[in-house]
């Protein structure tokens, strides 16, 4: 599990954390894509989806590489494994937290119908 402490997470995080930069990953989840064709959809500038790439880089959600004129950006799914790992962690110790809840609600229940008298016999 990836520590709770992780420069790297952090990153990650912040990255995931504007609508444009999850949009842009969307898209390069089929193929890899030009910058122009990144930013046509969200009606940004060049220069603005170039900066949202830029960050998606730091936090390397995103391998770039020139050809030419052309910026070809392609998703790296590494780091959106880390930080899907460092959620399960929490989704198993919520999950345990609702299955020791579950059992307790079921110990009332019995206790309770053990209790209380059926309506239906005299």
């Amino acid at each position: 599990m990836v520590l709770d402490r992780s420069p790297r997470l952090d990153r990650v995080f912040r990255a995931l954390a504007h609508p444009a930069r999850r949009a842009i990953l969307r898209r390069l989840v089929d193929r890899e894509q030009n910058l122009s064709e990144l930013s046509a959809p969200l009606r940004m500038s060049f220069p603005a989806a170039s900066k949202h790439v830029r960050i998606l880089e730091r936090a390397r959600l995103v391998r770039r590489r020139v050809v030419g004129r052309t910026h070809l950006c392609r998703i790296e799914p590494k780091p959106l494994a880390e930080a899907n790992d460092w959620l399960e962690g929490y989704r198993r110790m919520w999950e345990a937290a609702f299955e020791r809840l579950d059992g307790l609600l079921e110990e009332l229940k019995s206790r309770d119908a053990a209790i209380k008298p059926d309506k239906d016999k005299p």
